[in-house]
């Protein structure tokens, strides 16, 4: 039997973030890209005190398997980054672009968000721009109504990516959900 969550938040400030938490890769880092966007209520207002998270393969589609993701050495890509959204509701991840981990699927960002009044974290992705023939031929997408496809979309916006998440109502980003261990 699970035992019920509490709310998560807000007090990510304290002991969660550590230096480099943001920077999968040091900026100015060859293929270096910055994902950022806003965390959005329902209303549309920023989200001051959100933790996102995210969880990626290298630019060849290799899930990396190597330990110290809370301690940066400076050229170890271990695919995992955590940032604290500030005032504006605004995060930013310096990383490389992921890869596709297998044939014929596109590249993602595995995204977490952690923020005040949820009971439980929530997953999403962020995939790589690309034509929506490309999106609708991934496995995973294609079961995605077209509509609601494109908030599981990253913006091209010159060498960043834009990808905001919007927690509920109009535009709400879509959320996965995982089956529970029995």
């Amino acid at each position: 039997m699970t035992t019920p969550g509490q709310t998560v938040g807000p007090f990510f400030g304290f002991a969660l973030p550590y230096p480099g938490d943001a920077d999968l890769v040091p900026p100015g880092s060859p293929g270096a890209v910055q994902l950022t966007g806003l965390v959005l209520d329902g209303a549309g207002e920023p989200v001051p005190d959100a933790l996102v998270e995210i969880w990626q393969p290298d630019p060849q589609g290799s899930v990396p398997q190597v330990p110290a993701s809370l301690h940066r050495d400076g050229w170890t890509f271990t695919g995992f980054g955590r940032c604290a959204t500030d005032g504006t509701g605004r995060y930013s991840f310096t990383t490389l672009r992921p890869g596709p981990t297998a044939p014929g699927r596109r590249p993602f960002f595995a995204v977490t968000v952690f923020a005040r009044g949820l009971l439980d974290r929530l997953f999403t992705r962020a995939y790589l721009p690309a034509p929506e023939a490309e999106l609708a031929a991934d496995p995973f997408l294609s079961g995605v109504p077209a509509a609601r496809r494109a908030t599981l979309v990253a913006r091209a916006d010159g060498g960043r990516l834009e990808f905001d998440i919007r927690l509920q109502g109009t535009g709400e980003t879509v959320f996965l959900r995982f089956a529970e261990p029995r």
